[in-house]
C-alpha cells in the first residue's frame, strides 16, 4: 500500500465523504486514515498547518487540502475516467459557483440545525430551507447538476444526504415536502457505488449529531 494516496479523513464529514466519492467515481485505490479530532495526527498537522482540517488527499508524497479543491484535484490527476466538470469554460465556471454556493449557504445553514437550538436553529432552517429551493429550481428536470452525467457539483453536494435524517429530526421537517426533485436526485446518486461505499449510514449520522447536541448544547 506504500505508493498508494493517502486520504486523512473522519467519517462523519460530509466534505471528506466528498474527496472518497471522488476517488471512487475515479476508480482510485486509496489507503484511508481516519483522524482523531481531539488528538490529530502529526501528519495531519504538517500537511495542513494552516487549517488542520480534514481531509487531505497525500499524493505522491504532497499534501492537497480543502475538499472541493481535492475533488478538483483528484479530476485532474485522473483524468482518463468519468470528468468532473463540462468541456466548455461557461459550463465549468457554473460547476464551481454552484459547489461555492453549496459550501457558503448550504454548509453553514445545516450545522445550525443539527449544532444549535432556538433562534438560532430557527434561522439555520429558514436558510436550509432557502438554499435547497434554489439548488431545487437549478436542477431542474436534469438527472445530474451537471445534465446526463453525475459531476463536481453533484459530489458537493451528495455527501450532506447522508445527514438529512439527523436535520428532519432535529429540525422537525420534512426535506422531501420541502424538495422532493432534490430527494429524487439524491436516490439516484445513491445508486452510484462510488456513493453508496463513501456515505456512512444516516442512522449512525444521527446518533453522532445526539451525542454533540448532548455534549455541547
Amino acid at each position: 500500500m506504500a505508493n498508494l494516496p493517502i486520504l486523512l479523513d473522519y467519517w462523519p464529514s460530509m466534505f471528506g465523504m466528498r474527496a472518497r466519492v471522488a476517488l471512487r467515481e475515479k476508480g482510485v485505490e486509496f489507503e484511508y486514515r481516519e483522524e482523531d479530532f481531539s488528538n490529530k495526527s502529526a501528519l495531519l498537522l504538517q500537511s495542513n498547518p494552516i487549517h488542520k482540517k480534514i481531509p487531505v488527499l497525500i499524493h505522491n508524497g504532497k499534501p492537497v487540502c480543502e475538499s472541493l479543491n481535492v475533488v478538483q484535484y483528484v479530476d485532474e490527476a485522473w483524468p482518463e475516467k468519468n470528468p468532473f466538470f463540462p468541456s466548455d469554460p461557461y459550463g465549468r465556471a457554473q460547476a464551481r459557483f454552484w459547489a461555492d454556493f453549496v459550501d457558503k449557504k448550504f454548509a453553514d445553514a445545516q450545522f445550525k440545525i443539527w449544532g444549535k437550538k432556538g433562534e438560532e436553529q430557527e434561522a439555520g432552517k429558514k436558510e436550509f430551507i432557502e438554499a435547497v429551493k434554489i439548488l431545487e429550481a437549478e436542477l431542474g428536470d436534469k438527472p445530474y447538476f451537471g445534465g446526463d452525467s453525475f459531476g463536481y457539483v453533484d459530489i458537493s453536494l451528495i455527501t450532506f444526504s447522508s445527514w438529512f435524517q439527523a436535520y428532519e429530526k432535529f429540525g422537525n421537517f420534512s426535506i422531501e415536502s420541502e424538495s422532493p426533485k432534490l430527494i429524487a436526485w439524491a436516490k439516484r446518486c445513491m445508486e452510484k457505488e462510488s456513493v453508496s461505499k463513501s456515505l456512512p449510514d444516516s442512522e449512525k449520522i444521527v446518533a453522532y449529531a445526539a451525542e454533540y447536541r448532548k455534549n455541547n448544547l
